[in-house]
């Protein structure tokens, strides 16, 4: 399936339009719809969408996730028939219902009670179907008090809440989903996933869901589809797909980083600078039970006792998971080196990376930050064994980044009695 527009190019957008640029030329005058830069308008051929195919099975929660422009949107207008595409087939079976813009279907001047109707009619939800949910849509939605309010006067985490209660109570095959959620509070976002999730699980609805947020499509979906620049470059694995969105299979390594040549976080003293670093051991691939050992050059302006080095780290989604530190040691003036180790103890299989600063306690007591510089020493944790069981491997979607030390049984005895609470 692909979808092709042509640059700069619209449609007669009314009759009043159409109108005017006749009488304009019927008296020879300059057409008063013309837009500005009409003249340098290209008409070039743009592909929205590059023929992509993929199936979607029934109970399916699948995310659609690629950087801006890459197609998400345009996939959804195409599977909801808002659009048509320009070439290929798009079958479907089961009732449509989606939420692609905020407060799609709703009418400002309309109460959100009225909306609650209209918006279920153009989903197509019957009156009696309407009557006998609305209770609960109301209750869902958590507005309650303002739900005889015109819409208008609705802030946009208000209209998101009443627009997917709507949409949530619709007996629907399949529901869409762009985005919209990002506007809601957090509360709200796990009460739709949750919402979703077991209309998914115990009514086997099919999702489809586009978001930025990796967290959400990390703990919805259960498969994934990328896009890039309307092409699909990746279908399967939830984690696998985050990793090609990411980028984590062309993050390049390298044994030797040039500390000074990347930027600095802003608020640092520059007292004591980051300089170089070399990685002595492996290629960036490592066991939960490896160290990354480094080789440090730091750069003083004066002795200072009490530094140390602090470890920020990531996974490669951005999500910020824990620090570590070193002992305390001095640095003389000039140049200074430092081989470090760092245990990966308990990381669970996945693409990570470190923000490392240097830190030293200054006259006055006080922790003064002298250099810090993010996203380096990428690392990647590869075998790691869940629990011990050579049988299955470490599942970082749905147990986290990770692994718990074991818990210790004592041993277990027959009992004859429950005991009672």
């Amino acid at each position: 399936m692909s979808k092709q527009y042509r640059l700069g190019q619209f449609g007669e957008t009314s009759l009043r339009d159409v109108l005017q640029r006749a009488n304009a030329r019927l008296h020879r005058r300059e057409d008063p719809t013309k837009r500005i830069g009409a003249d340098r308008i290209s008409n070039e051929p743009f592909m929205a969408l590059d023929d992509i195919s993929f199936d979607v099975k029934q109970g399916e929660r699948v995310g659609i996730i690629g950087r801006n422009g890459a197609g998400k949107s345009t996939l959804l207008k195409l599977i909801s028939r808002i659009t048509a595409p320009t070439s290929g087939t798009i079958g479907l079976n089961g009732r449509v219902a989606s939420m692609l813009e905020v407060g799609t279907g709703f009418h400002t001047e309309l109460t959100g009670r009225e909306n609650i109707y209209m918006n279920g009619a153009i989903l197509g939800m019957k009156k009696r179907e309407i009557d006998r949910k609305l209770d609960s849509i109301i209750d869902f939605s958590e507005c309650e008090q303002f739900i005889d309010t015109p819409v208008k006067r609705y802030s946009s985490g208000m209209y998101v809440k009443l627009a997917f209660s709507v949409a949530a109570h619709l007996d629907a095959e399949i529901m869409i989903m762009d985005e919209v959620l990002a506007v809601g509070d957090m509360a709200f976002q796990k009460k739709c996933l949750d919402k979703m999730q077991t209309v998914s699980q115990t009514e086997g609805r099919t999702i489809l869901y586009v978001s930025h947020q990796m967290d959400t499509i990390r703990r919805l979906c259960d498969r994934c589809v990328v896009l890039d620049h309307g092409k699909l470059t990746y279908q399967g694995e939830v984690q696998d797909a985050i990793s090609r969105y990411m980028n984590i299979n062309t993050a390049q390594f390298e044994k030797e980083v040039d500390l000074a040549g990347l930027p600095s976080q802003k608020g640092c003293t520059q007292r004591i600078r980051l300089i170089h670093a070399s990685v002595l051991n492996a290629e960036g691939v490592y066991s939960s039970t490896d160290r990354l050992h480094l080789k440090v050059t730091v750069e003083s302006d004066d002795t200072y006792e009490d530094v140390r080095f602090m470890f920020i780290l990531f996974y490669a989604d951005g999500s910020r998971l824990g620090k570590t530190e070193s002992q305390n040691f001095t640095v003389y003036k000039g140049l200074n080196e430092t081989e470090i180790r760092i245990p990966c103890a308990g990381m669970a299989d996945g693409m990570y990376f470190y923000e490392m600063s240097v830190y030293r306690k200054n006259d006055d007591g006080l922790c003064e930050k002298c250099d810090s510089v993010p996203n380096v020493f990428p690392v990647t944790i590869y075998n790691t064994e869940a629990f011990g069981l050579n049988t299955e491997k470490w599942k970082s979607a749905a147990w986290g980044h990770f692994m718990l030390r074991p818990v210790e049984i004592s041993g277990t005895e027959p009992v004859t009695e429950r005991h009672s609470l």
